[in-house]
């Protein structure tokens, strides 16, 4: 699945039956809005409750300008079924799948939501999936997990139900997160789907998030999880091309195709070759820049 048409820098957890929460994400800048039906929807009558107002806000039109993946819940759960049935409409997305374990947990929800598509009269494939990595046996598994449906768009990391699994620690410097995150983002690229790294849960402490999104990009990532709005602005700034990467990917491009014109295979720019893995960054960064721009208008 390719990542070209999705602009996932932030994706913000909102609990599904939390009436004032879902209206203040619809006002924000979020690129992608997870209505969680799992974790945060306690006591459990409150899941159907949660089913219903969703259903209700997106039919109004209240997050018409936002991107829409529900978290739904795991298969284990006798709620995933409801989940689903009730929430396979227009406006959208796709889905969360929770605790995803190996390739065969993605390729079921794929069948399950073909099931659900063909009864409601829908195209095939409509629904896409953002996978969620919580194990260790998901991260080895991450692979496969990306691999076993092409609706995946993303896997993204959830990094304290890692640390419970693994018995480890969350350490101050990050190290204990360090391969999981390096083994998602790679399995991710390797796939051509969008890695997301992990909410970070000191919400007051802005200065460890930055330091957490130096870690994320310099590892691949393209996206984050996010608890709070005030946690978007930092988010994007990582997540989003600056405006002399835009312009040194125009010029890149432009010397390149003079040198291809006259037969050169490489081109000079600032005294540094420009090759082919250039060309390809570049391009990808004139890509993302226009789906922000595109998300703006």
């Amino acid at each position: 699945m390719t990542e070209d048409r999705y602009l996932l820098r932030s994706l913000m957890f909102v609990p599904g039956h939390n009436e004032k929460l879902l209206l203040s994400a619809a006002k924000s800048s979020a690129d992608a809005v997870l209505l969680d039906l799992e974790d945060s929807v306690q006591p459990a009558k409150n899941k159907q409750v949660a089913r219903e107002t969703i259903v209700e806000f997106v039919e109004a039109g209240v997050f018409s300008k936002i991107q829409l993946y529900p978290r739904v819940n795991d298969r284990e759960s006798g709620y995933l079924l409801k989940d689903v049935t009730a929430l396979t409409i227009d406006g959208i997305n796709g889905f969360m799948y929770p605790k995803a374990l190996t390739g065969q947990d993605i390729y079921f929800f794929d069948k399950l939501l073909e099931t659900i598509e063909y009864e409601k009269g829908l195209p095939r494939g409509k629904f896409k999936i953002i996978a969620l990595i919580e194990t260790a046996a998901a991260v080895l598994n991450a692979q496969a997990i990306c691999q076993a449906s092409d609706r995946v768009v993303g896997i993204a990391f959830g990094c304290e139900d890692f640390i419970t699994d693994i018995e480890g620690i969350h350490d101050k410097d990050e190290q204990s997160l360090f391969t999981a995150r390096a083994l998602i983002a790679m399995a991710a690229r390797a796939n051509n789907v969008i890695p997301i790294d992990t909410v970070h849960i000191n919400l007051h402490d802005l200065d460890d998030l930055e330091k957490n999104l130096v870690i994320a990009k310099n590892l691949g990532f393209e996206g984050m999880l996010v608890l709070h709005p005030k946690e978007l602005p930092l988010v994007h700034r990582y997540f989003s091309p600056t405006p002399s990467e835009v312009a040194d990917s125009v010029e890149m491009l432009r010397l390149y195709e003079e040198a291809s014109k006259l037969g050169k295979g490489v081109a000079l720019m600032n005294g540094k070759f420009i090759g082919p893995p250039m060309v390809v960054s570049a391009k990808k960064v004139l890509r993302r820049h226009a789906l922000i721009e595109e998300k703006k208008t």
